[in-house]
């Protein structure tokens, strides 16, 4: 089966950057896509941003108005989200998901999920 662990999130102030890594394992034979989501108390689980691997062809949700990049190293066993002038409205536990076929932003379509890695954005 597939496993994920996130890792990187912390406590920041606004206008901050972190940078959020996925360590992906059992994945490696077929084409897949990966996705990075997140999670506020109160709020729906919202799709960040997809990779699919066949194609490394990348969706980003408008969200993130351009501050968020989704990247994956050489190797194909790293997922990693760079976030750059984070606000409070960021804050929310941010999860990495895989499923096989094409890509989507909606969670209900991803059967492999991580536990999270806490983001928090105050001043």
């Amino acid at each position: 089966q597939v496993r994920l662990v996130e890792s990187g999130g912390g406590l920041v102030q606004p206008g901050d950057s972190l940078r959020l890594s996925c360590e992906v394992s059992g994945a490696t034979y077929g084409h897949y896509c990966l996705g990075w989501f997140r999670q506020a108390p109160g709020k729906e689980r919202e799709g960040i941003a997809t990779i699919y691997t066949q194609y490394g062809g990348i969706t980003y949700a408008d969200s993130v108005e351009g501050r968020f990049t989704l990247s994956r190293d050489s190797s194909q066993n790293m997922l990693y989200l760079q976030m750059s002038v984070l606000e409070p409205e960021d804050t929310a536990l941010y999860v990495c998901a895989a499923r096989e076929g094409g890509c989507s932003l909606r969670a209900v379509h991803f059967p492999f999920w991580g536990q999270g890695t806490q983001v928090t954005v105050s001043s």
